[in-house]
């Protein structure tokens, strides 16, 4: 029987839950606080630990971080409110096996109790947690890599395709939940690496008193708490590709180190006198200017180019609406086969909806919106009663819907067009729906180059 620990401190919600999992057959712990949380923790040790985004002492995610980092194998959900996507996106970033959304489906509580169950007991004790989970969906990702229709995306797929056959480090930029690291791992497919590991490692999750030891690797007793020898990402990586995500959230220490291995292909586990020659590719990711961090010392210079000998651009999904229902159709199949469901599609109403919705959580959120409404779903088309509230919300600007009007704001929308076009008049002209004629005509008398 799984033993579950419950975290949230509204007391009558967490004993409704509590009855509904016991039925369930799980063992269940409660904790109305984050220190009876860490009790509870000492004593005995848990499957799976459940716990709200808000405490009366801490800050679900703060105290998610400290329970990843003492017991990285136990997968930690955190609940909180559909409305707050980027938090969710945050935690899951931070090392969350999942998020369950209030008000609760029954349904979707048990699904997503038992899928990280599940993922937990797949992975072996080997090495690091997102190494594990990397190596595992090693041949998952090329069919994870959608290719898209819109002029972002065919610039994207040609970046990776003449890059991918090369050892160049590459810098992928671009918002949370683009899906940076599904291009990594689609570059990494294609390289002559593919057959080695992948490795992904979240720089934002990583206490700086630690990055070396997670880089690096340590031998036994080489500080406190090293109760084994452990091997770094860059040794577990050997021959294959590192992927370094959110690299600009490492410590000016952290940035002097990691600057030190990749000059020169050698690295020390903490503890050790003996080097250990590596072979790896570098692919890193940022959703920050990196080259203002340089600017303002905060990110150093040396390593910046280092990483970057190509960069390349993870478009918004605001940016390449042509893809937005490409996305939605691949994320339906993908719930239908996890869910065992058989959705046909989207009605009208919710293409609709979501085509003139702002998708602030990016790939990410309509994932998640798609999963959910897939789950909620009656009858064989997902209608608009499945869709959570912020999508009746806010509705998306008129320069952003791809209905490019030229009555008001003109100068600005054919700016906004052609910059959607990549500069292709032709194809701004169709977006503003009129004539070539008409649009060189009307760059001329605004002064557009």
């Amino acid at each position: 029987m799984p033993k579950i620990l419950l975290i949230e401190d509204d007391i009558s919600f967490c004993k409704l839950l509590e009855k509904f999992l016991i039925k369930k057959d799980y063992d269940v712990t409660i904790a109305f606080s984050a220190a009876e949380a860490r009790l509870a923790i000492k004593k005995e040790s848990f499957d799976l630990i459940l716990t709200d985004l808000r405490l009366p002492d801490s800050d679900g995610i703060g105290l998610m971080a400290e329970i990843k980092a003492a017991y990285p194998q136990t997968p930690v959900i955190l609940m909180t409110g559909y409305s707050d996507v980027n938090t969710a996106v945050k935690a899951i970033k931070n090392g969350a096996a999942d998020y369950i959304s209030k008000p609760f489906n029954p349904d979707e509580v048990l699904l997503v109790i038992t899928n990280a169950l599940k993922a937990s007991e797949a992975e072996t004790e080997e090495i690091p947690v997102k190494e594990k989970k990397s190596v595992k969906k090693k041949d998952s990702g090329e069919n994870e890599f959608v290719k898209g229709i819109s002029v972002a995306s065919k610039k994207l797929l040609d970046h990776i395709q003449l890059v991918s056959p090369t050892d160049m480090s590459v810098l992928i930029i671009g918002e949370s939940g683009t899906g940076k690291e599904i291009i990594a791992k689609s570059i990494h497919q294609q390289s002559l690496r593919k057959n080695n590991n992948f490795i992904a490692v979240d720089c934002g999750a990583i206490p700086k008193e630690l990055a070396a030891s997670e880089f690096f690797g340590h031998l036994k007793g080489s500080f406190t708490g090293a109760i084994n020898d452990k091997m770094g990402y860059f040794e577990a990586a050997n021959g294959g590709t590192l992927f370094l995500d959110e690299i600009g959230n490492l410590s000016y220490e952290n940035q002097i180190q990691l600057l030190r291995a990749l000059q020169e292909r050698k690295i020390k586990p903490v503890g050790s006198n003996k080097e250990i020659n590596v072979d790896i590719r570098i692919i890193t990711a940022t959703n920050e200017d990196l080259r203002e961090a340089v600017k303002n010392g905060d990110f150093r210079e040396d390593l910046y180019h280092r990483i970057n000998e190509f960069s390349i651009q993870s478009p918004s999904l605001k940016d390449r609406d042509e893809d937005l229902m490409v996305f939605a159709d691949f994320f339906l199949e993908k719930a239908n086969q996890q869910l065992n469901k058989d959705i046909i599609g989207f009605s009208p109403e919710v293409v609709s909806i979501f085509q003139n919705y702002n998708w602030p959580g990016n790939l990410r959120e309509l994932q998640n919106c798609v999963k959910r409404a897939t789950l909620l779903s009656k009858g064989d088309f997902i209608e608009s009663d499945v869709l959570p509230a912020e999508f009746f919300q806010i509705q998306k600007t008129q320069t952003n819907n791809g209905s490019f009007s030229l009555s008001e704001n003109e100068k600005e929308a054919i700016i906004h067009a052609l910059s959607k076009a990549q500069n292709n008049k032709s194809e701004a002209a169709k977006l503003l729906k009129i004539t070539r004629k008409t649009l060189y005509n009307k760059l001329k008398q605004y002064n557009i180059d």
